[in-house]
């Protein structure tokens, strides 16, 4: 169980992680990255993946979080396209997951998704089971517009996942886990590892604040009239590890209880530490990991705490 962070490949970035004690990284796949899956040559991943193994960087996981459900019916499909070359990116880099959201149509319910999850994602692991590689969706809920309570992401609760591993019963198909998310929702991430412990491929370390004097005004809605500073609801907001209400002590308990063998990466989404940075507009899930990422404050101050509590960052 290695530490790492989601970030955009770059030489700096690879070094600060070295620099810093990160001994691995899920790497943005986005088509705007560094790491397009449609346009990148075999020399420039050979020099990429020299960089890392200098730096002794191990990639666990690439990361591409679109909507695959996507009313937009052109959305939907380049999505899909796309992905099946981030599969193929993973099996040349020779990575064994990808991490990804299940995607939703926001303007149907969760169950009569499912019909469109199950056709999209046993193609989906039909092309992973070829190449070697396992499908890791986040338990994010994505709700893009909190104050319409639309959301992109079928998979945010135990009770989903349950019915997404029935519908599409591969082997190659399971879970990133994200205990903030889950913090805010009121489900128990304990509880949810054991349950689920076999289906668990990655886990992003991201921590929340709880602001309980704002929940109390607003309720679980959130903030109606004004807006919500950074990317919560405004009774809610994201943290570096260490920083909000997770309990890591129990949380990585739980994974070695269940025998989990992946990677922890840290998922900078700190709504105070990036206020020392200067970022430019939010439009995509991609520019979050490229503007979050240019403070480096909540990086290492997660590394400070995560890395005495996970046996194999703690003994050097």
């Amino acid at each position: 169980m290695k530490l790492g962070f989601y970030g955009e490949y770059s030489e700096e970035t690879v070094r600060f992680a070295a620099e810093v004690g990160f001994k691995c990284m899920e790497l943005s796949a986005w088509p705007d990255s560094s790491l397009n899956a449609d346009t990148i040559t075999d020399k420039r991943l050979a020099e990429i993946q020299k960089d890392l193994e200098k730096h002794d960087i191990e990639v666990s996981t690439l990361g591409f979080y679109p909507n695959y459900l996507d009313p937009n019916k052109e959305e939907s499909e380049k999505a899909q396209r796309y992905f099946l070359n981030v599969l193929k990116l993973a099996e040349r880099m020779n990575v064994p997951v990808v991490s990804t959201f299940a995607g939703r149509d926001p303007y149907k319910s969760v169950v009569d998704n499912i019909p469109a999850f199950k056709e999209v994602f046993s193609r989906f692991c039909e092309e992973a089971e070829k190449r070697n590689i396992r499908i890791a969706i986040e338990n994010c809920p994505m709700v893009e517009n909190y104050k319409l309570q639309h959301s992109l992401n079928i998979a945010h609760s135990p009770e989903v996942w349950e019915v997404m591993f029935q519908e599409v019963p591969s082997d190659n198909l399971g879970l990133e886990i994200d205990p903030a998310h889950m913090v805010w929702q009121g489900i128990d991430y304990v509880q949810a590892i054991r349950e689920f412990g076999h289906k668990i491929f990655h886990v992003h370390a991201k921590d929340v604040e709880i602001l309980h004097h704002v929940k109390a005004r607003t309720g679980q809605y959130g903030t109606l009239f004004t807006k919500a500073d950074g990317l919560g609801h405004g009774w809610w907001r994201g943290r570096t590890p260490g920083w909000g209400d997770v309990n890591w002590q129990k949380l990585i308990s739980a994974l070695i209880e269940v025998n989990y063998k992946g990677n922890i990466d840290i998922e900078h989404e700190d709504d105070v530490f990036v206020k020392n940075i200067e970022i430019a507009e939010i439009k995509e899930e991609s520019d979050i990991v490229k503007q979050y990422a240019k403070d480096k404050s909540a990086l290492i101050l997660g590394y400070r705490h995560l890395s005495r509590l996970i046996p194999s960052a703690a003994i050097k």
